[in-house]
């Protein structure tokens, strides 16, 4: 049996062989590690946990924020028990344009910068410089690593690798490893940044699409928008409330279909269509869908939309409230009794616009005791993934009689953290309470 000795080529080889595999998975896990989620920091701390044992003892990643501190993000070190949970991780002192600290000479550009000397904390030249050594003495050093963190020509922060033991692995042969991993980390830092600029801007977007609920009257309106969570996109999602010449209060919640800036455009355009018709037309909800429909079709061809137009008014002084609504082939409102009683209200119902412009569009009429709740909402409160729609629509049933008497506002921010935060499509409610007595209604627009 032959065997491999060190000088032979065959162990040169293998030994070449295992090498690269070992640079591969190390490649293969941080890539992983980066996008395994879409929480930044959370990603970062996985990878470290690549880096650590495999390249370091600990490291630590430094970025820089909007604001132009430096924060150390993520500490990981190889024995747990040595490194607290939230170890240093805090914001670092600034420093100076020419500051001799290895930091600040990394994020000038220089590097990747090799570290074998290390003076006491005493000696740092400036505030950073100090903390920097201090950190070096607290968890142990004996040579690192320092690399920029650099995307689109700029650097975003700076990689640190130690390593404690002075019978390690040599650093040389993996610089290039070292600095194609602190490329893929500062790639993924920027488009993190990036995807929350953009997400940013699109809730900015959708928000100055929505308007203002008309108070001051003895109905209770309050109304929520809620992006969606895992995307940056902006959505066709709205709602809308406003008085009538007649005092009829027009409650209004759809959704156009898509998920990007094309259909927030439609988003807008169908709501102000809606409102023209509306405002100009006394007529009940089904007409002034089918009215819309029509428009849509002449307007926007191919265009497909939910919506649900309500009217709420109270006929006579003594008489009860009443919802006249027409719904198309949106989910259907939820009526709250002050007692908790649920109950959908399943009438008035066509398919969605967009498709058969013809479609006889009915409509319903609803009185509502007093100091019930009625919630037009759209499906993203509603809609699982892993569920049936008729399960959610019972989780909302359940959640809103467990509301029934707190105050509307409250109402709706439960009902958003109860339901939106599993969910992943944008979420748009309106609420309205009707007063427990009877009163007539006069409101203003704020």
């Amino acid at each position: 049996m032959t065997t491999s000795t060190p000088g032979d080529d065959s162990f040169d080889v293998d030994r070449a062989l295992q090498d690269a595999l070992d640079r591969l998975t190390i490649v293969a896990n941080a890539s992983e590690a980066l996008s395994s989620t879409l929480d930044l920091e959370q990603g970062l701390r996985r990878l470290c946990r690549v880096l650590v044992p495999a390249l370091a003892d600990w490291c630590a990643i430094d970025l820089v924020e909007s604001e132009g501190q430096l924060r150390r993000t993520v500490v990981e070190h190889r024995e747990p028990d040595v490194l607290p949970s939230g170890f240093l991780e805090a914001l670092l002192p600034p420093a100076g344009e020419s500051s001799p600290a290895p930091l600040a000479r990394a994020l000038r550009g220089a590097g990747p910068l090799r570290l074998a000397d290390f003076p006491a904390p005493d000696e740092g030249a400036d505030a950073l410089h100090r903390v920097e050594l201090r950190t070096f003495e607290q968890l142990g050093a004996h040579r690192a690593v320092l690399v920029p963190l650099r995307a689109r020509h700029q650097v975003l922060g700076v990689l640190t690798l130690v390593r404690t033991d002075p019978d390690g692995l040599d650093d040389d042969d993996r610089l290039p490893l070292i600095e194609d991993l602190a490329h893929r980390i500062a790639m993924a830092v920027d488009s993190a940044r990036l995807h929350g600029q953009i997400a940013h801007t699109a809730e900015r977007l959708q928000r100055s699409l929505l308007p203002d609920l008309p108070h001051g009257g003895p109905l209770e309106i309050a109304a929520r928008y809620d992006p969606a969570r895992a995307s940056a996109e902006v959505g066709g999602d709205w709602y809308d409330a406003f008085l009538l010449p007649d005092g009829a209060l027009s409650l209004i919640i759809g959704d156009v279909t898509g998920h990007d800036l094309k259909a927030a455009v439609a988003m807008s355009q169908m709501r102000n269509m809606l409102r023209g018709i509306a405002c100009d037309r006394k007529e009940p909800p089904g007409k002034i869908l089918a009215r819309l429909d029509a428009a849509n079709e002449i307007l926007y061809p191919g265009q497909t939309l939910t919506c649900l137009y309500g009217l709420l008014a109270k006929p006579e002084p003594d008489s009860p409230w009443v919802l006249e609504y027409a719904v198309a082939g949106h989910p259907a409102p939820l009526l709250i009794t002050r007692d908790g009683d649920t109950r959908f209200l399943e009438g008035g119902r066509s398919i969605l616009l967009g498709v058969v412009p013809e479609t006889i569009r009915p409509d319903a009429t609803e009185p509502l005791p007093p100091g019930s709740t009625v919630l037009l909402y759209t499906d993203g409160l509603i809609e699982r993934r892993s569920e049936t729609f008729d399960d959610g629509m019972t989780r909302l049933r359940l959640h809103a009689a467990a509301l029934a008497r707190a105050p509307l506002e409250t109402f709706c921010d439960e009902l958003v953290v109860a339901l939106g935060d599993a969910g992943t499509d944008d979420i748009a409610m309106i609420a309205v309470r009707i007063p427990p007595g009877i009163e007539p209604y006069t409101a203003t627009a704020e």
